[in-house]
């Protein structure tokens, strides 16, 4: 009991510190929707909002929000904020965003990034409709660990996850990048104040997902397995 106690308390310190996820590690989500390393990466740079919808799997708090973006063009820029919100799931024709439930911007030393992979990437405007293939090779994961004041979601239940970000220098385009992890309606865009969401699709008019994944706590996981193991000893 004790060594579990202090694997836990390991494990938690050094995922507190590192705040990454790989392929492997927990989710609360229908299945973690992984980057395609030669796919989109679709322009979400404010006044430009995407969003993306999950199921819930498993009842609690969302406290840990991953996902995949590049820069247009390779011109790597500095993102000053990140826009997140949450919203329950409305219907009208095709799946979209409906009542917002939970928001929040994220400020530089809120959120950890890190070189993730590479391959041949194309850059999609939705505004423009201009789709422009071999832009850039690099990728990131971005990962919002331990939020404050976090949503509560319910297994089950279908919510929409809308990111917007802004950027230090308007010269540069920061995108979302694609995935080829398909689940239920694709992704929609907009733009703020007011977007009216519109289906997300790639040059053969086929819905694009976007890549990201819904995470527990580090703690939450160290905590079930202790009660496993009081389970078993009682």
């Amino acid at each position: 009991m004790r060594s579990l106690a202090v694997l836990c308390l390991a494990a938690f310190l050094v995922a507190s510190a590192l705040a990454d996820w790989d392929p492997g590690d927990g989710h609360k989500m229908h299945f973690p929707q992984m980057p395609d390393p030669n796919g989109w990466d679709v322009n979400a740079t404010f006044p430009k909002v995407l969003a993306d919808d999950w199921m819930c799997s498993g009842t609690g708090w969302v406290e840990d929000i991953h996902f995949w973006g590049s820069w247009r063009h390779e011109d790597v820029g500095q993102l000053t904020s990140i826009h997140v919100s949450i919203h329950d799931n409305a219907y009208n024709g095709y799946s979209h965003p409906g009542e917002l439930l939970w928001e929040r911007d994220f400020f530089p030393g809120e959120w950890a990034e890190r070189w993730y992979g590479e391959g041949d990437q194309g850059w999609h405007d939705p505004n423009t409709g201009e789709f422009f293939w071999g832009d850039h090779f690099n990728f990131f994961q971005y990962n919002i660990v331990e939020i404050r004041e976090p949503f509560y979601q319910e297994e089950g239940t279908i919510y929409w996850l809308d990111i917007s970000v802004t950027v230090a220098d308007e010269q540069t385009q920061w995108g979302w990048k694609t995935s080829l992890d398909h689940w239920e309606d694709g992704a929609v865009w907009g733009d703020f104040p007011n977007p009216f969401w519109e289906p997300l699709q790639d040059p053969d008019g086929r819905n694009m997902d976007l890549a990201f994944v819904i995470t527990p706590e580090p703690a939450s996981l160290c905590l079930l397995g202790l009660g496993l193991v009081l389970l078993r000893r009682r």
